[in-house]
């Protein structure tokens, strides 16, 4: 177990089915119902005080670069990519984040008020789909991406655009490829590990596989979103 656990940090699919004496696709299962349970931390609600910082990026390969027949259109979000959006609570460090399905008003503004108190002070950067914010009742600052403003007092995002940042380290640098299909679940992965991140290690596997309890996730429902770009 502790292999499994430890071994979402980067170790290989190959590597676990060696160490662990079983299949890939067993390994590939397992590692998956982790996340699974993980995702009990995939946009929680109502858990977030003020000041907030919500940012969002995208992830993958342009669609440009892809096969005729793997171009995912407007469906992968921008240039054939999927959009990865969350919010960070800059008293408690926690961060909730999650594939979301566009960059519109309608779903940064409600992913804000999923978490974000009413009348919290929330930062941004100047994307369009967060300009409503101020009229649902925040106190809305953003700072200017476009002509290099990064800070402005208080303003700014850099507690989001880490965490970002660092899933995209982790995406290119240890998995290369995810698909679109389980991509939630890596998300989840690493909020959980930001978010448990002050924890002892076996504090950290404990709450893993605490969370799994009561969740299913069948092989065949891996297999129905896809398996081959998922492994590596």
């Amino acid at each position: 177990m502790y292999l499994l656990v430890t071994g979402l940090k980067g170790t290989s699919i190959l590597k676990l089915h060696r160490d662990l004496s079983v299949t890939q696709k067993t390994v590939w299962h397992l590692v998956h119902r982790i996340r699974e349970g993980m995702r009990v931390d995939d946009f929680l609600s109502g858990t977030f005080s003020r000041p907030v910082e919500a940012d969002e990026t995208y992830v993958g390969r342009l669609e440009k670069n892809e096969r005729g027949n793997k171009r995912m259109a407007a469906a992968g979000g921008l240039s054939g990519k999927a959009i990865v959006a969350g919010v960070k609570d800059r008293k408690t460090k926690q961060v909730s984040a999650g594939v979301v399905a566009d960059n519109t008003a309608a779903t940064l503004v409600g992913m804000v008020r999923e978490h974000a108190e009413p009348g919290a002070q929330v930062f941004t950067d100047e994307a369009k789909g967060y300009l409503p914010l101020s009229r649902h009742g925040y106190s809305h600052q953003a700072v200017k991406h476009s002509v290099s403003e990064w800070m402005d007092e208080q303003a700014h995002t850099n507690g989001m655009e880490s965490f970002l940042a660092m899933l995209k380290r982790g995406y290119h640098g240890t998995y290369h490829q995810i698909s679109h299909e389980h991509l939630g679940r890596y998300v989840a992965e690493f909020s959980h590990r930001h978010n448990q991140r002050p924890e002892d290690a076996i504090d950290q596997i404990a709450s893993a596989f605490s969370l799994m309890e009561g969740r299913q996730l069948l092989f065949r429902t891996l297999v129905a979103d896809g398996m081959r770009a998922d492994v590596r």
